[in-house]
């Protein structure tokens, strides 16, 4: 595989993290979670219950382009992000055209899982203000979460 940044994105729930790791593992390239990158502030507003916005994400989303544009110099990386909104995935690809992932979902089994996942700072409360920001591309590889996580990867392998 040519070195590249892929990333795999989609609402809270739609497993970016299981998923890029698993692609990460497979394509022998570093996974990153673009939560890491979150600042504090950000990770404080989610885990009081309030969405963030456009000028809460924009010094994140830079930060997370300069990253890209070193991880595609070096070995690439699977960075699994919301990347929500077309203008959010205009800012990642400033410096770096990434294969963009999308991980699609219904309601139902988005919140499920949401309300499963224990000990992370989104809960299924703020579902309904991401499905309302998604922008869903009509570009990339689109592949729905409802097969195991295995054969998720292996469609996305097959289309890369």
């Amino acid at each position: 595989m040519k070195e590249k940044v892929i990333v795999v994105f989609g609402v809270s729930g739609s497993g970016k993290s299981t998923i890029g790791k698993l692609l990460a593992e497979r394509l022998d390239i570093p996974f990153k979670d673009a939560d890491d990158y979150h600042p504090q502030a950000n990770v404080d507003k989610m885990a009081g219950g309030n969405p963030l916005n456009d000028a809460d994400r924009k010094p994140w989303l830079e930060t997370l382009a300069q990253e890209m544009e070193a991880w595609s110099k070096n070995s690439g990386a699977v960075l699994a992000c919301s990347a929500l909104k077309e203008s959010y995935r205009k800012l990642l690809s400033q410096k770096v055209t990434p294969q963009w992932v999308f991980l699609e979902g219904s309601f139902e089994l988005l919140k499920s899982r949401l309300d499963n996942r224990k000990g992370h700072f989104f809960n299924s409360e703020l579902l309904q203000s991401q499905l309302d920001t998604l922008e869903e591309p009509d570009y990339g590889i689109h592949v729905s979460i409802e097969p195991s996580p295995e054969a998720i990867v292996d469609e996305i392998v097959k289309k890369l």
